[in-house]
């Protein structure tokens, strides 16, 4: 079939056709070839500042200026004048800035509970809020917990009651989660004088333990709640 009018073929015929002489003779060589060529040539052109569009004039893409602030973190009865980024947990605060590292750092969504502390009395996800939000309230973790312990244990200082019951009872394995479990079982006596197995359950839940020492864990705060007599009460 001959090729139509201005030397174009049919689509339908295009095997069959013949190559008009106003055609180039393409192979697969000589495309690559001008296509490498093309590019070469628009990076060499770009690189030079004689092509102007908006792929050379995009803007910079650096980073945003980090906004920092001055705060003041009451932890453990001792007042602390930070500088952090805004966007600082109050979990990275304790652990990173002031190396208080009871407070795990176990999902960083909130579900594990590892990284509780009390704030104002009040066990809260550390991990979930941020540290310029805890200004004015008093932070206690479990370095602090214990009578003239400070932030370790030091010589002459004694174990909070819970603390007690919790290795009375063997309520840990790995001890991963403890600090955590610990607060929250504090937290909850201060307001539960009387608590009943399911109480517990209910309160600790937030808390887990990979281990699985929950019956020993109940029973430590049952044994905790006989002895606390006011001694479980934080700041707040």
């Amino acid at each position: 079939m001959e090729p139509s009018a201005g030397g174009r073929c049919s689509v339908f015929s295009f095997r069959s056709c013949k190559r008009s002489p106003a055609m180039p003779n393409w192979s697969r060589r000589l495309f690559l070839l001008s296509s490498v060529s093309s590019t070469l040539l628009v990076a060499a052109a770009k690189r030079l500042g004689l092509v102007r569009g908006s792929a050379a004039e995009a803007p910079s893409t650096s980073a945003p200026e980090v906004q920092t602030a001055e705060i003041v973190l009451t932890v453990n009865g001792a007042d602390h004048r930070l500088s952090v980024d805004l966007r600082t947990t109050l979990l990275d605060v304790l652990r990173d800035h002031l190396g208080l590292t009871g407070a795990k750092k176990g999902c960083d969504l909130g579900q594990c509970g590892a990284c509780t502390v009390l704030a104002g009395g009040r066990p809260i996800n550390s991990c979930l809020t941020f540290a310029v939000m805890q200004q004015g309230k008093t932070i206690t973790t479990i370095e602090g917990l214990g009578e003239g312990l400070g932030e370790g244990l030091g010589e002459g200082g004694e174990l909070h009651p819970v603390q007690e019951a919790f290795i009375r009872h063997d309520a840990l394995q790995c001890g991963y989660c403890t600090p955590g479990q610990i607060l929250s079982a504090v937290a909850f006596l201060n307001h539960e004088q009387e608590p009943t197995d399911d109480s517990i359950r209910e309160w600790m839940s937030g808390t887990l333990c990979r281990c699985g020492a929950y019956p020993n864990i109940v029973e430590a705060v049952k044994d905790a709640a006989r002895r606390v007599d006011g001694h479980a009460a934080v700041p707040l």
